[in-house]
């Protein structure tokens, strides 16, 4: 996330856009009654004359201020629905004392004020996601490559990008290597685009089978379009290409030897000590919402994952509640989608699971 505090505010304002679903969540976790929220969204204006009938309206674009009544996920963690009345907006037609709606998705800008100076735990929600890295994966072989993009804990995959190339159907080494160059600069524009995107510094994982990996590597670092050649890394012990060779990554122990720094990696470390104490029978977690709740209770929690699945049987605000009481005491706490492995493993625990200090039981 993209955090910058508004000057002459007294820490009462910040600016923020969020990057990924993990944004969106820190964002409902911050964002409460009678916050005033300012972001751009649309309105219908009606046109009515005194002799006429009133036409369905014209949908114009406009920055509103509203003062937040309620905010919610709107159906998916993807999409965080602000409701509220509107106190301000940069078009006269457009009402104040009125309600309105915003829809924040990845990408949008959106500016925060409370009444009163942000407290320690929300300024350091704030902080932890706008710490979170980003990382290209380029999982490749001379016939396919797969690209993704993982943003915190959240996992984008390109669809593959297929070579063509075939040794008995071009046997002649020259055909085959202009094949390569072809592939080579198909993936190069993909990877150009995604950098160009990104506001800060990420880092680029090259792996797959054989040594088309560091043939790619070489072609990438003599590519004029891409300036900053040091975020390139080969990985070895990969040997699978394509999309199933990303999700083997996800699943290596060199994801967490490359990405030890990154959300994904600590929340994989952590449920396999997990999975590791559940296998000695060391009691030193829970499970569950309820098991969650008596351990919250206690103090004894040192760190929570929680899963998009969770909402299907709890309720939103008392998950929320739930969240910021465990990290006012201390614990860390990872929000995680079904996107990735390790997402759809915290689902089918029930959507939420913990580590804790010591054993309750």
């Amino acid at each position: 996330m993209i955090v910058k505090e508004v000057i002459d505010t007294s820490d009462k304002a910040y600016f923020v856009i969020p990057q990924d679903a993990d944004d969106l969540f820190s964002l409902r976790r911050i964002i409460e009654s009678s916050d005033h929220v300012v972001a751009d969204s649309t309105r219908v204006i009606k046109q009515v004359g005194e002799y006429t009938r009133p036409d369905k309206g014209e949908r114009i674009k406009v920055r509103v201020m509203i003062r937040v009544e309620n905010v919610s996920f709107d159906q998916s963690m993807d999409r965080l629905r602000i409701t509220g009345i509107i106190t301000g907006s940069s078009n006269e037609m457009v009402s104040k004392g009125t309600h309105h709606s915003l829809t924040v998705r990845v990408g949008d800008s959106i500016t925060i004020t409370k009444d009163r100076k942000w407290n320690n735990l929300e300024v350091n929600i704030l902080r932890m996601s706008g710490d979170a890295s980003s990382f290209i994966l380029i999982a490749i072989d001379t016939q396919e490559a797969a690209i993704a993009k993982v943003s915190g804990t959240h996992l984008e995959i390109i669809p593959n990008i297929y070579s063509g190339r075939s040794g008995k159907r071009y046997p002649h080494a020259t055909k085959r290597d202009a094949k390569i160059e072809a592939f080579f600069e198909d993936i190069s524009r993909t990877i150009v685009d995604l950098i160009t995107q990104e506001k800060d510094r990420l880092r680029a994982l090259i792996f797959g089978p054989g040594e088309t990996k560091r043939r790619f590597y070489n072609f990438l670092t003599n590519t004029k379009e891409i300036v900053e050649k040091d975020v390139f890394t080969v990985v070895d012990g990969v040997d699978v290409a394509g999309e199933d060779g990303i999700y083997v990554f996800l699943r290596s122990s060199a994801m967490k030897d490359v990405m030890g720094s990154s959300k994904l990696a600590s929340v994989s470390s952590i449920l396999d000590k997990i999975m590791y104490l559940v296998h000695k029978s060391e009691i030193k977690f829970a499970i569950g919402i309820h098991e969650v709740r008596n351990a919250a209770s206690t103090k004894a929690i040192s760190h929570l994952l929680i899963s998009d699945s969770i909402f299907k049987t709890a309720v939103e605000s008392d998950v929320i509640n739930l969240l910021n009481s465990v990290e006012s005491q201390g614990a860390k706490t990872y929000a995680v989608d079904s996107s990735t492995d390790i997402g759809m493993r915290v689902s089918s625990l029930g959507g939420v699971i913990a580590l804790l200090r010591y054993t309750l039981y």
